[in-house]
Protein backbone atom coordinates (compact mmCIF):
# COMPACT_ATOMS: atom_id res chain seq x y z
CA UNK A 1 0.00 0.00 0.00
CA UNK A 2 1.61 3.43 -1.13
CA UNK A 3 1.09 6.63 0.74
CA UNK A 4 0.79 9.79 -1.42
CA UNK A 5 1.78 13.45 0.21
CA UNK A 6 0.02 16.61 -0.84
CA UNK A 7 1.93 19.40 -0.30
CA UNK A 8 0.48 21.97 2.92
CA UNK A 9 -0.48 24.70 -0.11
CA UNK A 10 -3.77 24.48 -2.15
CA UNK A 11 -4.63 25.69 -5.09
CA UNK A 12 -7.11 29.00 -5.13
CA UNK A 13 -9.62 29.04 -7.57
CA UNK A 14 -7.10 31.66 -10.05
CA UNK A 15 -4.17 29.37 -9.79
CA UNK A 16 -2.18 31.13 -7.05
CA UNK A 17 -0.67 28.85 -4.35
CA UNK A 18 -2.23 29.42 -1.01
CA UNK A 19 0.83 29.51 1.73
CA UNK A 20 -0.50 28.44 5.86
CA UNK A 21 0.65 31.91 6.93
CA UNK A 22 1.04 34.30 4.70
CA UNK A 23 4.17 36.96 5.33
CA UNK A 24 3.37 39.72 7.14
CA UNK A 25 3.75 43.52 6.43
CA UNK A 26 6.10 45.47 7.57
CA UNK A 27 4.56 48.26 10.00
CA UNK A 28 5.60 52.49 9.63
CA UNK A 29 7.75 51.84 12.95
CA UNK A 30 8.96 48.41 11.96
CA UNK A 31 12.93 48.06 11.26
CA UNK A 32 14.23 45.34 9.13
CA UNK A 33 17.38 43.51 9.72
CA UNK A 34 20.67 45.89 9.12
CA UNK A 35 18.28 48.80 8.74
CA UNK A 36 19.43 51.84 10.91
CA UNK A 37 17.01 55.06 12.09
CA UNK A 38 17.08 57.90 9.91
CA UNK A 39 16.48 61.24 11.74
CA UNK A 40 14.42 63.73 10.30
CA UNK A 41 14.85 67.33 9.94
CA UNK A 42 13.26 67.94 13.41
CA UNK A 43 15.42 65.64 14.79
CA UNK A 44 18.30 67.92 13.15
CA UNK A 45 16.48 71.17 13.85
CA UNK A 46 15.76 70.21 18.01
CA UNK A 47 19.76 68.79 18.20
CA UNK A 48 21.13 72.16 16.81
CA UNK A 49 18.93 74.20 19.02
CA UNK A 50 20.30 72.21 22.30
CA UNK A 51 23.99 72.24 21.03
CA UNK A 52 24.12 75.95 20.43
CA UNK A 53 22.42 76.43 24.51
CA UNK A 54 25.31 74.44 25.39
CA UNK A 55 27.75 75.98 23.43
CA UNK A 56 26.63 79.88 24.33
CA UNK A 57 27.24 79.88 27.59
CA UNK A 58 31.57 79.67 27.01
CA UNK A 59 31.09 81.38 23.92
CA UNK A 60 29.70 84.22 25.91
CA UNK A 61 32.86 83.92 28.68
CA UNK A 62 35.08 84.20 25.53
CA UNK A 63 33.38 87.57 24.12
CA UNK A 64 33.07 89.02 27.29
CA UNK A 65 36.53 88.28 28.14
CA UNK A 66 37.71 89.44 25.04
CA UNK A 67 36.12 93.48 25.96
CA UNK A 68 36.71 95.88 28.46
CA UNK A 69 34.05 96.55 31.54
CA UNK A 70 32.45 99.58 29.62
CA UNK A 71 31.46 97.62 26.43
CA UNK A 72 30.24 94.32 28.78
CA UNK A 73 27.66 96.74 29.87
CA UNK A 74 26.64 97.93 27.15
CA UNK A 75 23.15 97.37 25.98
CA UNK A 76 22.93 95.83 23.28
CA UNK A 77 26.14 94.02 24.38
CA UNK A 78 28.68 92.38 22.19
CA UNK A 79 28.67 89.28 20.36
CA UNK A 80 31.67 89.01 18.48
CA UNK A 81 35.11 88.90 20.43
CA UNK A 82 37.05 91.79 20.68
CA UNK A 83 40.95 92.38 20.86
CA UNK A 84 41.60 92.43 24.46
CA UNK A 85 41.54 88.84 25.68
CA UNK A 86 45.26 88.31 25.85
CA UNK A 87 45.13 91.49 28.49
CA UNK A 88 42.53 90.61 30.27
CA UNK A 89 43.65 86.91 30.87
CA UNK A 90 46.91 88.59 31.84
CA UNK A 91 45.27 90.86 34.09
CA UNK A 92 43.31 88.16 35.87
CA UNK A 93 46.21 86.20 36.33
CA UNK A 94 48.25 89.04 38.14
CA UNK A 95 45.64 89.60 40.57
CA UNK A 96 44.13 86.04 41.66
CA UNK A 97 47.63 84.64 41.75
CA UNK A 98 45.91 81.84 39.44
CA UNK A 99 49.19 79.83 38.93
CA UNK A 100 49.92 78.89 42.14
CA UNK A 101 46.02 77.98 42.21
CA UNK A 102 46.19 75.77 39.06
CA UNK A 103 48.76 73.77 40.51
CA UNK A 104 46.86 73.32 43.65
CA UNK A 105 43.72 72.55 41.88
CA UNK A 106 45.63 69.83 39.49
CA UNK A 107 46.94 68.22 42.59
CA UNK A 108 43.79 68.18 44.97
CA UNK A 109 41.25 67.02 41.94
CA UNK A 110 44.08 64.54 40.87
CA UNK A 111 44.68 63.14 43.97
CA UNK A 112 40.54 62.68 45.05
CA UNK A 113 39.75 61.05 41.25
CA UNK A 114 42.51 58.33 41.65
CA UNK A 115 41.73 58.04 45.35
CA UNK A 116 37.85 57.36 44.06
CA UNK A 117 38.49 54.82 40.98
CA UNK A 118 40.87 52.73 43.27
CA UNK A 119 38.60 52.58 46.37
CA UNK A 120 35.23 52.72 45.00
CA UNK A 121 35.87 50.02 42.40
CA UNK A 122 37.02 47.99 45.03
CA UNK A 123 34.44 48.71 47.46
CA UNK A 124 31.42 48.23 44.16
CA UNK A 125 33.29 44.77 43.49
CA UNK A 126 33.12 43.93 47.21
CA UNK A 127 29.46 44.53 47.62
CA UNK A 128 28.65 43.44 43.49
CA UNK A 129 30.15 40.16 44.20
CA UNK A 130 31.38 38.91 47.22
CA UNK A 131 29.00 37.56 49.88
CA UNK A 132 29.69 38.60 53.54
CA UNK A 133 27.43 38.88 56.29
CA UNK A 134 26.23 42.28 56.57
CA UNK A 135 26.26 43.23 53.47
CA UNK A 136 22.94 44.61 52.25
CA UNK A 137 22.81 46.31 55.68
CA UNK A 138 25.92 48.05 55.01
CA UNK A 139 25.07 49.17 51.48
CA UNK A 140 21.55 50.40 52.89
CA UNK A 141 24.47 52.86 54.95
CA UNK A 142 25.92 53.89 52.37
CA UNK A 143 23.47 54.85 49.91
CA UNK A 144 21.41 56.63 52.83
CA UNK A 145 24.77 58.80 53.29
CA UNK A 146 23.59 60.70 50.19
CA UNK A 147 20.61 62.17 52.07
CA UNK A 148 22.38 63.57 54.65
CA UNK A 149 23.17 67.64 53.02
CA UNK A 150 26.99 67.92 53.06
CA UNK A 151 26.54 71.00 55.39
CA UNK A 152 26.15 69.64 58.22
CA UNK A 153 29.31 68.37 58.85
CA UNK A 154 31.10 71.26 57.73
CA UNK A 155 31.85 72.41 61.55
CA UNK A 156 32.73 68.86 62.90
CA UNK A 157 34.92 68.49 60.00
CA UNK A 158 36.46 71.97 59.96
CA UNK A 159 37.51 70.89 63.95
CA UNK A 160 38.67 67.53 63.57
CA UNK A 161 41.35 69.03 60.54
CA UNK A 162 42.13 71.55 62.90
CA UNK A 163 43.12 69.04 65.97
CA UNK A 164 44.71 66.77 63.10
CA UNK A 165 47.02 69.90 62.13
CA UNK A 166 46.10 70.20 58.30
CA UNK A 167 44.30 73.66 58.76
CA UNK A 168 45.22 75.66 55.60
CA UNK A 169 46.65 72.80 53.73
CA UNK A 170 45.72 70.73 50.87
CA UNK A 171 44.95 67.71 52.99
CA UNK A 172 42.27 68.78 54.59
CA UNK A 173 40.48 69.29 50.64
CA UNK A 174 42.10 65.79 49.93
CA UNK A 175 41.43 63.21 52.55
CA UNK A 176 37.51 63.95 53.83
CA UNK A 177 36.35 63.18 49.84
CA UNK A 178 39.09 60.49 48.49
CA UNK A 179 35.64 58.25 48.68
CA UNK A 180 32.12 58.65 48.16
CA UNK A 181 29.04 57.30 48.45
CA UNK A 182 27.94 57.92 44.80
CA UNK A 183 30.51 56.03 42.92
CA UNK A 184 30.15 52.85 45.35
CA UNK A 185 26.45 52.63 44.53
CA UNK A 186 27.73 53.15 40.80
CA UNK A 187 30.62 50.92 40.32
CA UNK A 188 28.39 47.95 42.51
CA UNK A 189 25.82 48.70 40.12
CA UNK A 190 27.47 48.61 37.05
CA UNK A 191 29.68 45.48 38.12
CA UNK A 192 26.74 43.45 39.13
CA UNK A 193 25.40 43.69 35.37
CA UNK A 194 28.77 43.88 34.12
CA UNK A 195 31.14 41.07 35.86
CA UNK A 196 29.72 37.68 35.68
CA UNK A 197 30.22 34.97 38.69
CA UNK A 198 31.69 32.30 35.74
CA UNK A 199 34.33 34.65 34.84
CA UNK A 200 35.24 34.98 38.69
CA UNK A 201 35.15 31.49 39.21
CA UNK A 202 37.90 30.74 36.30
CA UNK A 203 40.05 32.96 37.88
CA UNK A 204 39.82 31.64 41.11
CA UNK A 205 40.15 27.76 39.82
CA UNK A 206 43.61 28.97 37.84
CA UNK A 207 44.64 30.14 41.12
CA UNK A 208 44.18 33.47 41.29
CA UNK A 209 43.86 35.50 45.00
CA UNK A 210 41.55 38.17 45.58
CA UNK A 211 44.32 40.88 44.74
CA UNK A 212 44.97 38.88 41.37
CA UNK A 213 41.27 38.47 40.64
CA UNK A 214 41.03 42.41 40.66
CA UNK A 215 43.88 43.83 38.65
CA UNK A 216 43.34 41.25 36.01
CA UNK A 217 39.42 40.75 35.87
CA UNK A 218 37.82 43.40 37.39
CA UNK A 219 39.79 46.16 36.61
CA UNK A 220 39.48 45.80 32.85
CA UNK A 221 35.63 44.81 32.96
CA UNK A 222 35.13 47.92 35.07
CA UNK A 223 37.00 50.12 32.95
CA UNK A 224 34.32 52.18 31.16
CA UNK A 225 32.45 52.95 34.28
CA UNK A 226 35.41 53.98 35.72
CA UNK A 227 36.50 56.57 33.17
CA UNK A 228 33.19 58.12 33.51
CA UNK A 229 33.36 58.55 37.49
CA UNK A 230 36.87 59.64 37.30
CA UNK A 231 35.46 62.63 34.98
CA UNK A 232 32.57 63.06 37.34
CA UNK A 233 34.79 63.24 40.04
CA UNK A 234 37.42 65.34 38.47
CA UNK A 235 34.95 68.03 37.42
CA UNK A 236 33.53 68.18 41.28
CA UNK A 237 36.29 68.37 43.12
CA UNK A 238 37.91 71.29 40.26
CA UNK A 239 34.40 72.99 40.81
CA UNK A 240 34.19 72.83 44.95
CA UNK A 241 34.00 76.37 45.97
CA UNK A 242 32.48 75.50 49.39
CA UNK A 243 34.56 73.54 51.57
CA UNK A 244 37.91 74.75 50.22
CA UNK A 245 37.30 78.19 50.78
CA UNK A 246 36.72 77.43 54.47
CA UNK A 247 39.53 74.82 54.46
CA UNK A 248 42.42 76.55 52.88
CA UNK A 249 44.19 79.83 53.73
CA UNK A 250 43.89 82.79 51.13
CA UNK A 251 47.60 82.51 50.00
CA UNK A 252 47.04 78.76 49.32
CA UNK A 253 43.82 78.63 47.42
CA UNK A 254 42.14 76.12 44.94
CA UNK A 255 41.56 77.77 41.66
CA UNK A 256 37.65 78.21 42.16
CA UNK A 257 38.71 80.18 45.89
CA UNK A 258 41.18 82.22 43.56
CA UNK A 259 38.73 83.12 41.52
CA UNK A 260 36.24 84.33 44.03
CA UNK A 261 38.91 87.23 44.92
CA UNK A 262 38.53 89.08 41.33
CA UNK A 263 34.77 89.51 42.54
CA UNK A 264 36.13 91.06 46.19
CA UNK A 265 36.21 94.69 45.40
CA UNK A 266 33.17 96.63 45.27
CA UNK A 267 32.80 97.19 41.53
CA UNK A 268 34.54 94.36 40.04
CA UNK A 269 35.45 94.15 36.40
CA UNK A 270 33.33 91.34 34.75
CA UNK A 271 35.63 91.51 32.11
CA UNK A 272 38.54 90.24 34.38
CA UNK A 273 36.34 88.08 36.05
CA UNK A 274 35.15 86.28 32.79
CA UNK A 275 38.51 85.97 31.91
CA UNK A 276 39.51 83.88 34.98
CA UNK A 277 36.31 82.04 34.54
CA UNK A 278 37.64 80.99 30.84
CA UNK A 279 40.91 80.09 32.61
CA UNK A 280 39.28 77.71 34.74
CA UNK A 281 37.53 76.13 32.12
CA UNK A 282 40.30 75.16 30.09
CA UNK A 283 41.47 72.40 31.60
CA UNK A 284 38.32 70.75 31.59
CA UNK A 285 37.74 71.17 28.17
CA UNK A 286 41.88 69.62 27.55
CA UNK A 287 40.70 66.56 29.70
CA UNK A 288 37.70 65.90 27.43
CA UNK A 289 39.47 66.44 24.59
CA UNK A 290 42.13 63.89 25.77
CA UNK A 291 39.72 61.47 27.24
CA UNK A 292 36.23 62.30 25.50
CA UNK A 293 36.31 58.73 23.63
CA UNK A 294 36.50 56.08 26.00
CA UNK A 295 34.35 58.83 28.50
CA UNK A 296 31.47 58.56 25.82
CA UNK A 297 32.08 54.91 25.26
CA UNK A 298 31.76 54.23 28.63
CA UNK A 299 28.27 55.89 28.90
CA UNK A 300 27.43 53.73 25.87
CA UNK A 301 28.39 50.75 27.68
CA UNK A 302 26.61 51.54 30.59
CA UNK A 303 23.55 52.38 28.51
CA UNK A 304 23.60 49.03 26.88
CA UNK A 305 24.34 47.05 30.71
CA UNK A 306 21.32 48.45 31.47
Amino acid sequence: MTTTSFPDTAAAPGGAPLTPEAPKRRGRFTMGAGEQLKAGPFTYLILAVVGIGSVFPLYWTLVAASHDQQRVLDSPPPFVPGGKLWANLQSAWDQAHLGKAIVNSVIVSGSITVATLFFCTLAGYAFAKMRFRGRNVLMTAVVATLTIPPQLSVVPLFMMMSDIGWGGQLESVIFPTLVGAFGVFFMRQYLIEALPYELIEAAKVDGANNLRIVWSVVLPVARPAMMVLGMLTFVQAWNDFFWPFLALTPDNPTLQVALGQLQASYTPDQSIVMAGALISTLPLLLVFVIFGKQIVGGIMAGAVKG
